[in-house]
């Protein structure tokens, strides 16, 4: 390059283009890093980037060997571009979610989709890897009561979790298996050996009866079966070595109406037979044991059920249960009610966050804002989600998707309320809803979302979005249906 530049005939302005292709001298005049000039806002790649980038792919899936080397090195080259950006940009992490399909399995595609999300500026990935009674495990190992998502003939070794992992790690991205937890779906709910492990309130219905799309079976988070059906699945999640899991459907079910207001033992899903059982057994006496069963039973007791209890145990000076602290018995008893609900949410995520930090890897937990909430009097929000309790030693995701017309206010109110509770050693990451550039579903633009958190928490150093399916619809309903 020295001789070029000493060409009698160069012109001043062959010259400093020859000098801009150096790193250290385009920094120097431009004041910008080669990694800034190939990427925009958010750290999202340039057009001409990606059309780069997507013909060395179109190219590699044709089996163009030369072109899957190249194609190869600029991934890694937007990898450490993506990186270098990330570095310096609000928020340091920017992380999205993300469901996979059978179709996935075509060459090119999970290349395609990864692509997609590096050039949109994001470094981690929250894949959907139990829902709706599914998992993402391949049939010939999948030893769980649900069934694969990849289940044609001829695909029972395809493990899809193991490639997309593999995909990431190709990226430099991290990937998080996102599961749901307490809502095992409708498949495992009408199972006639997993009856008895459905949660139920004191009508007797599951949520089945009461969630109006039908698809969601929530667990009693007590039952011996239910609690060993989770470990083993996420024991087979964990072999595939995530970055991380994240567990959602933390909580009871959400009726709609009255039914979304839990203000009597009735309403509460703990009459399953493990949760029922459990509830007894904290009683510390016969006549607390009875006082308890005939309050779940009526929904409140009488000055008759003391005397009744007192009949039956008179040998015991009075009723005892775990937390009784005044006179006021029926107060007593919905308190012990609700809280035994609470706990049983809480063990639930505390068993199953133990079993991913054993791997030495995060767990998260993904709850609403306002699942925990007092109803008047004597109410509670009927999921019941008592994230506030949740560990301090797992990442809080809490789903800042308030909707308050074009404004973010009540989006930062959501964040605002969480941050209250967390304490200084939790990393929250709140989950927003939405579109890039544009409103989505009535959310405003995420950049009007992350400008409204960066300026009032500019300690947050994680973000993610809801969801890849939002920003690419077109290309989402494709790989449903194998048209891509």
């Amino acid at each position: 390059m020295l001789r070029s530049l000493l060409a009698p005939r160069a012109s001043l302005h062959r010259i400093l283009s020859a000098l801009l292709l150096s790193s250290s001298l385009f920094t120097a005049f431009t004041g910008l890093a080669p990694a800034q000039a190939q990427t925009g806002n958010y750290c999202q790649f340039t057009d001409r980037e990606i059309s780069r980038k997507e013909a060395l792919r179109r190219a590699a899936v044709g089996g163009d060997a030369q072109a899957q080397a190249q194609y190869q090195a600029v991934l890694q080259e937007h990898s450490q571009w993506l990186q270098q950006c990330r570095q310096r940009t609000w928020p340091r992490t920017q992380a999205i979610w993300l469901r996979l399909y059978p179709c996935d399995l075509k060459p090119g595609v999970l290349d395609e989709v990864f692509d997609r999300i590096v050039n949109k500026g994001y470094n981690e990935v929250y894949l959907e890897v139990f829902y709706d009674s599914q998992v993402l495990l391949p049939v010939s190992e999948n030893r769980t009561p649900w069934v694969s998502v990849v289940r044609d003939r001829g695909q029972e070794n395809a493990d899809l979790l193991a490639m997309a992992i593999e995909e990431s790690r190709d990226r430099n991205l991290k990937i998080y298996a996102w599961m749901f937890a307490m809502n095992y779906g409708y498949a495992y709910a009408v199972r006639p050996d997993r009856e008895r492990s459905l949660a139920r309130n004191g009508q007797g219905q599951t949520s089945l009866d009461v969630v109006p799309d039908g698809s969601q079976a929530f667990i009693d988070p007590y039952s011996p079966q239910g609690q060993a059906d989770y470990a083993t699945l996420l024991q087979a999640v964990l072999r595939r070595n995530p970055d991380g899991v994240l567990f959602d459907y933390i909580r009871y079910p959400r009726g709609s109406g009255a039914g979304s207001v839990a203000s009597n033992v009735r309403d509460l899903w703990i009459y399953g037979d493990a949760s029922r059982t459990a509830l007894l057994n904290r009683a510390q006496n016969n006549q607390g044991r009875e006082l308890i069963q005939r309050f779940m039973a009526q929904g409140s007791i009488s000055g008759g059920d003391v005397q009744a209890a007192k009949a039956l145990h008179p040998g015991e000076t009075g009723p005892q249960w775990q937390g009784l602290s005044s006179s006021n018995l029926n107060a007593e008893l919905w308190k012990l009610s609700v809280a035994h609900a609470a706990q049983g949410v809480i063990d639930f995520l505390h068993t199953a966050a133990t079993q991913v930090q054993r791997q030495r890897i995060p767990a998260g937990a993904v709850f609403f804002p306002d699942g925990n909430r007092p109803v008047g009097q004597q109410g509670y929000d009927s999921r019941l989600q008592p994230w506030d309790r949740f560990s301090s030693q797992i990442e809080w995701h809490p789903m800042s998707y308030a909707i308050c017309g074009n404004r973010t206010d009540c989006i930062v109110d959501e964040v605002q309320r969480v941050l209250s509770f967390a304490s200084p050693q939790t990393r929250v990451i709140p989950a927003l809803a939405g579109q890039w550039g544009r409103v989505e579903r009535s959310h405003p633009p995420l950049e009007q979302q992350m400008w409204a958190l960066q300026r009032q928490f500019p300690q947050l150093d994680a973000i993610s979005h809801f969801a890849y399916s939002w920003q690419e619809p077109v290309d989402d309903r494709a790989r449903q249906t194998c048209r891509r």
